[in-house]
């Protein structure tokens, strides 16, 4: 009775937040200041032997519609014996060498490749990709659009270039859909910060150079610089016209360890980025702080209702000692749980752009459910682990 009551208080708590957080998004004001100088453009790409893929990036590099400077685009190593310095000096690429290479986190190798390009060079945009990522000819002509309209951090739209390869790329490329299709798309048609995810965004030079390197050295650093740019009112956006790829996980064991090493450093950068908001005072110009600090606690009240509620009535039917009818509820409640995520599955593929085959589609539909409901162990795995740290993928050096 009492988890039922407790479950209610919070479903309504997650209505009143709900609402609270729409009106703040319509009160959002987000001022720009349009640019009309073409930008002199960076490009930063960390690269720990990566000679299978790193090609790839720079042939899609040498074939956009706007032309870039191979001399420009950074490729961050750890040692000269890496093959991929050679592959990158034939392209005539600029390579820089680490210093700490003990530091292994991508934070760490951006901020030492900036440190050594600011005193040698002003540039008023720079890109950060993997070395995996491919760029659709257009990309870097439709971010620069946006560089222009005035936005300080964007992001493209994430694709996969093996999402066809089996079910786990399939179902591990449609988490992106979740954040950018299904939740930055709709954070952009209000002028609200985007959650970044991964690379294949930009950064106004004018940050980098207030910065004098590069201040997010978490185990996601990505989501690391979304808080940042609440908390400092900084423009963002997500333009889903330019498209990247890059590839994913092809084993099951290589997803844990990646969604583990998402949520270990989803808390540890909420952890410091929330006292801060809390702090700051409500200003006319802060909308999408008020809005990104309170749209996040409707979902989470609204789950805690939710589990509430279910621990309520399981508890009932234990009272009642009918254990084939709890059993059989249990089961029904499984079901319902795995129908509903199939349906959100379903609604994600037919929003997206990856041109799954008919047969992974299937797959996916029906796999992704279970891959969701895995998010579970994987987020007691982080909080229960004290060290989380950073592991290379193998890439399989597909390409498109």
């Amino acid at each position: 009775m009492i988890l039922g009551v407790i479950g209610l208080i919070c479903l309504f708590y997650a209505a009143v937040l709900g609402i609270y957080a729409n009106l703040a998004l319509k009160k959002n004001q987000l001022k720009l200041n349009k640019r009309s100088r073409k930008p002199r453009i960076a490009m930063l790409v960390p690269a720990r032997f990566e000679s299978a893929v790193i090609e790839g990036l720079l042939k899609s590099i040498l074939r956009q519609t706007a032309a870039m400077n191979m001399k420009d685009v950074y490729v961050i190593v750890e040692s000269l014996d890496d093959p991929t310095v050679k592959i990158c000096q034939n392209y005539g690429c600029s390579v820089i060498l680490r210093d700490h290479p003990e530091l292994q986190r991508k934070g760490y190798a951006l901020d030492e490749a900036i440190k050594q390009i600011l005193p040698k060079h002003h540039y008023d945009l720079y890109f950060i990709f993997d070395a995996d990522n491919r760029l659709a000819p257009t990309y870097l002509e439709e971010m620069l659009k946006t560089y222009a309209i005035g936005y300080q951090l964007a992001t493209g739209y994430r694709n996969a270039k093996n999402n066809n390869y089996n079910v786990i790329t399939a179902v591990s490329a449609l988490t992106f859909t979740m954040i950018n299709t299904l939740g930055n798309k709709n954070r952009i048609r209000h002028g609200a910060n985007i959650i970044f995810s991964g690379t294949g965004c930009y950064i106004d030079g004018e940050l980098v150079e207030k910065w004098q390197g590069w201040p997010f050295h978490s185990l996601t650093e990505d989501y690391e610089m979304s808080l940042y740019a609440i908390l400092d009112n900084i423009s963002t956006f997500y333009n889903e016209k330019a498209v990247f790829y890059d590839e994913q996980p092809t084993q099951y064991a290589q997803t844990v360890a990646q969604r583990v090493r998402w949520i270990k450093g989803y808390f540890s950068s909420r952890k410091i980025y929330l006292p801060k908001m809390r702090k700051r005072p409500v200003e006319s110009n802060q909308g999408s702080l008020i809005k990104e600090y309170t749209g996040v606690k409707p979902v989470i009240w609204a789950l805690v209702g939710v589990v509430c509620l279910l621990f309520n009535d399981i508890l009932g039917l234990f009272l009642d000692h009918n254990l084939t009818f709890i059993i059989v509820s249990l089961i029904l409640l499984l079901v319902l749980i795995y129908i509903v995520l199939m349906i959100i599955t379903i609604v994600m593929i037919r929003k997206e752009t990856m041109h799954f085959t008919p047969k992974i589609k299937w797959q996916a539909i029906l796999y992704n459910p279970i891959y969701l409901l895995s998010y579970i162990p994987c987020a007691l795995k982080a909080l229960l682990t004290h060290n989380v740290e950073w592991k290379p993928i193998q890439h399989g050096g597909s390409s498109r």
